[in-house]
């Protein structure tokens, strides 16, 4: 006997994980993680870190759409995988697009006008699925509406004609593409939906594995084709511990912990926990991360490349400014994400953020390597004084 054919989409329900398909379009955005590691690299101007900055912005308010989609109907059944494969391929063809999305390369298409197109298809795409499977709920259909006329025509539409422009208009459309449609969203309500508080944070805690995956493939990328030595050795173990304790900062506690202030908020202030510990809050996380991988990029070409004198050569300017900057706004991006989920706050990460910044100077004076390595015993000392000093609160939270 023939059963009853599924419907079209299936909702998210309580207690639901991140799908397959969900990490499988994940996979772009680490494609994407890269490309912009690379256009920081390639260049490393004040002007081209804010073209860099600006292309991570844009891709991230790409994934959070999706974050939100994700968490109202599944992704990988009925009509909703169909859309997901289709805004992967535009998401994709943005990714390949990055490093002409502001200077066309000679030859092909015009690239920043491909980018801006690509990025269109994708956010239509996720309007569409929305609108679909939100006829049975008018509020959240509503919502929808109110946003995406102010986030896809205003945002979208200015992308589109920076497309066209070059220098310093192109760069100030940019930033109003972005900034209009972060500030819009904030603006627009919260009717929205969170219907598995386990998935949401579940989703934005891949995504934080993601850009510390791609610190550690910066590491690999530094020394591809060296040979071994002991300077890369020491190097690359130094870059995989601080992305380690990276990875402890936030996953140790503060991950459950915002977790469980999202699950046990209620309505509005649900939302409201999402979209400013979450959406936004964990953005200066990625940001962090990747300017971290720029840093890591540089000690490793360093200590690996003949040209430089491994053990006394400074790293100066902006790839040192990243590599201690970087981690410092992942920690007060997490302090902030953490506190505007459960109000607590810590002022002892604040102060070795603040710290960090005010090593830089001292850094500049000290042979990369070195500097790569007070790095890590900076970091290390959070993990350490939290791990001793909150010994019992921390067994509770990670146990309860």
């Amino acid at each position: 006997m023939i059963g009853k054919p599924r419907a079209k989409f299936q909702p998210v329900t309580e207690g639901s994980s991140v799908t397959q398909l969900e990490l499988f379009f994940d996979l772009v955005i680490v494609f994407a993680f890269t490309m912009v590691t690379d256009l920081a690299a390639d260049n490393t101007s004040a002007v081209n870190m804010l073209r860099a900055l600006l292309v991570l912005a844009l891709m991230w308010w790409l994934w959070i759409a999706y974050s939100w989609l994700g968490n109202v109907v599944r992704a990988d059944e009925g009509i909703a995988r169909v859309g997901i494969f289709i805004a992967m391929g535009g998401a994709f063809l943005a990714a390949l697009t990055i490093p002409e999305a502001f200077v066309d390369l000679p030859g092909g298409w015009y690239g920043p006008l491909v980018f801006a197109i690509a990025y269109l298809v994708v956010r239509l795409v996720h309007v569409v699925i929305f609108w679909t499977v939100s006829r049975d709920d008018p509020k959240l259909r509503g919502q929808l509406l109110r946003w995406a006329l102010g986030s896809i025509t205003v945002g979208t539409a200015l992308l589109v004609i920076a497309a066209t422009t070059s220098g310093l208009a192109q760069i100030l459309l940019w930033l109003a593409a972005i900034v209009g449609d972060m500030v819009w969203t904030a603006v627009a309500g919260t009717d929205w939906r969170i219907n598995s508080a386990k998935h949401f944070a579940e989703r934005y805690g891949l995504i934080v594995i993601v850009a510390l995956g791609e610190s550690i493939v910066s590491i690999g990328i530094g020394v591809a084709g060296l040979p071994i030595s002991w300077p890369i050795t020491v190097a690359s173990m130094l870059g995989l511990t601080v992305s380690g304790l990276l990875w402890w900062l936030y996953f140790d506690v503060a991950a459950i912990s915002m977790e469980e202030g999202l699950a046990n908020a209620k309505g509005a202030a649900q939302i409201k926990i999402a979209q400013f510990s979450y959406t936004y809050g964990h953005f200066p996380m990625i940001a962090g991360v990747i300017a971290l991988s720029l840093g890591l990029k540089k000690v490793l070409y360093y200590v690996g490349d003949s040209s430089h004198h491994q053990l006394t050569d400074p790293l100066y300017g902006i790839p040192l400014g990243a590599l201690y900057a970087g981690p410092a706004v992942f920690l007060l991006a997490v302090v902030g994400a953490k506190y505007a989920a459960v109000r607590q706050f810590s002022t002892a990460r604040v102060l070795v953020a603040a710290l960090l910044f005010a090593l830089i100077p001292v850094a500049a004076q000290l042979p990369a390597l070195v500097s790569l390595g007070l790095l890590c015993a900076i970091l290390a000392a959070p993990v350490i004084w939290e791990t001793v000093h909150y010994a019992r609160r921390r067994d509770e939270i990670r146990h309860a």
